[in-house]
């Protein structure tokens, strides 16, 4: 790597287009692990991909899903059919949370269709019959999937993605706090952060980019810069901003119309926000919306806990990992260490074979081991699914580095047995 270039990446507000519709995927996500446990229905056996468009005062929420009975009704003729009515309720619930009660979408008035139907039968196949046959559940589709972790920031995330987030969440919860002029915000925003890295490190913010929508519309950009200027400054706290740098809020002038109302949004397209920023590959498939034996989410999960616990363990200044699956099938068919030449003692092949060791990667494996079957995605909807505190109800548990001693100790028996 160069040891001095520029580097960006964007963030979006939990009221942008996409975001909102992230977000009622992950509503209904965790609708359906809690009606489980709530009526005794094993969340093993949960599955959902759903999906979520949103446009000016409309929501569509489609998909395949395997339900608990209490989400279900008789029609006409007696046969199960899915009952809408909590899902309606749990998509008000969260655009009423981000904040949206403008004309042109507002949670109480916006029209909600689902069209929620059972789960593929061939899809179902590859996941539960695999448990039969190897003793494990198969993998839910085939594909790629990437961790990352680095010594760049306090939660091992690379600066530019970590920083732009930190913006809009301060913004946002100023916003709902009712704090001042910045309640005159509104829900949609965007955020840029670009970083100048020396001898391989940041070293300073080289430019700022935030669009953000308002209330007010007599506000022009200089007014906003003057409201959100503060919280820029303390969300990018000892990271020193340039003599130079150079600032672009609001750049097009007035944003009064914003959120689905402004462009339509869809599930799934802000997956480099979600992740690393483009500071790391991407395997291309989406988290939200997914339960987790979509080795999408789940192991996309998994491959950034265990390139955190191996930063985190001191073993590389830089972990790239990476998982792959084949539908039906529990096991990855690879796995994929790059230390970007920053390791400390310890080979990409050690810590292969050290990887295998202290986690079980099948789809059922690091469900248990991070304890997935929970309702505890909406919250990972909006300001990234990594770089994040792992909670007391179990979300963010794959942020969490209990994972540095077995690691440490794996490693010592290869190196035991390659001497």
């Amino acid at each position: 790597m160069r040891p001095s270039y520029l580097f960006t990446s964007e963030s979006v507000a939990e009221g942008h287009p996409d975001k909102v519709c992230d977000r009622i995927s992950d509503e209904i996500v965790d609708l359906v692990y809690r009606e489980a446990v709530k009526t005794g229905v094993d969340p093993w056996t949960v599955r959902i991909a759903c999906e979520t468009l949103a446009t000016t005062n409309r929501v569509v929420i489609a998909g395949e899903v395997r339900l608990p009975p209490s989400l279900m009704k008789k029609d006409k003729q007696g046969k199960d059919v899915i009952n809408p009515s909590k899902f309606k309720s749990a998509a008000r619930k969260a655009i009423r949370d981000i904040g949206y009660e403008q004309d042109g979408f507002n949670w109480k008035t916006a029209k909600i269709d689902v069209l929620l139907h059972s789960q593929s039968a061939d899809i179902a196949q590859g996941v539960d019959s695999a448990a039969d046959q190897q003793g494990d559940e198969g993998a839910g589709d085939q594909g790629i999937m990437f961790g990352y972790a680095c010594t760049e920031t306090p939660d091992l995330m690379p600066a530019p993605i970590y920083y732009s987030h930190k913006i809009l969440r301060l913004l946002a919860e100023a916003r709902k706090k009712g704090e001042g002029e910045v309640a005159k915000l509104g829900p949609d925003a965007k955020s840029q952060v670009t970083v100048r890295y020396e001898n391989g490190k940041p070293a300073c913010v080289d430019s700022i980019v935030l669009s953000t929508q308002h209330l007010d519309e007599s506000w022009d950009s200089k007014k906003v810069r003057a409201v959100v200027e503060p919280y820029i400054r303390e969300a990018l706290g000892d990271l020193k901003i340039s003599d130079d740098c150079k600032w672009y809020i609001n750049p097009t002038g007035k944003f009064v119309i914003g959120g689905p109302d402004g462009d339509a949004g869809l599930t799934g397209r802000k997956i480099i926000v979600d992740t690393y920023g483009g500071a790391a590959p991407h395997g291309g498939g989406a988290f939200s919306g997914k339960d987790t034996t979509k080795v999408d989410r789940s192991a996309a999960y998994a491959a950034r806990y265990l390139a955190k616990n191996v930063v985190a363990a001191g073993l590389a200044d830089r972990c790239t990992i990476q998982l792959s699956y084949a539908i039906g099938i529990a096991q990855p068919l690879s796995i994929y260490v790059d230390l970007h030449g920053t390791g400390k003692g310890v080979t990409e092949d050690q810590i292969e074979a050290a990887i295998r060791k202290v986690m079980d990667l099948s789809p059922s494996g690091i469900r248990r081991h991070l304890d997935l079957n929970k309702p505890i995605y909406a919250k990972t909807s909006a300001y990234g699914h990594f770089g994040r505190k792992a909670g007391r109800d179990g979300s963010f548990s794959w942020e969490k580095t209990d994972l540095v001693k077995p690691l440490k100790d794996a490693l010592k028996e290869e190196m035991l047995k390659a001497a």
